[in-house]
């Protein structure tokens, strides 16, 4: 059986329009986001002296990562800085795929559980596990 992992919060300085855009309500916003990267940095968050680690989206060489799946929300505060670390890792030469869902917002997939395009991300992320790590996907319902 494959499954996903995820990881959404990319960097901390919270610098993107999208970051700007989603700044209280919702399953994740700025103010969540913010507080997020509190607990994880203390005061070094939106500081010049954090480690790439811990914020992926301040590394500059992406070179030698491992293909790489990003999908993301268009109504969502991590939009912008997931589509940038996907055009950086192309830049490094690093195989990835993105997907922009479209009026998806963060988390959807978790909420609204029986709508259709939250049902599809899930697919196409579960899809890709598989066929990255060669494994051929059970038939269950996701």
């Amino acid at each position: 059986m494959c499954s996903d992992a995820r990881i959404s919060m990319l960097d901390d300085r919270n610098a993107t329009v999208s970051s700007k855009q989603y700044i209280n309500g919702g399953t994740w916003d700025r103010r969540k986001n913010e507080f997020g990267w509190r607990c994880l940095l203390g005061d070094k968050a939106g500081g010049e002296d954090v480690d790439i680690y811990a914020a992926p989206g301040r590394a500059t060489d992406l070179s030698g990562l491992p293909s790489t799946f990003i999908d993301v929300g268009s109504a969502e505060v991590f939009k912008d800085e997931s589509v940038a670390y996907a055009s950086r890792l192309w830049a490094s030469g690093v195989q990835a795929e993105l997907h922009v869902w479209p009026g998806a917002y963060h988390a959807s997939d978790m909420v609204a559980l029986s709508a259709k395009l939250p049902i599809i991300a899930k697919e196409t992320r579960k899809a890709w596990v598989c066929r990255t790590l060669g494994i051929r996907a059970a038939k269950e319902e996701i």
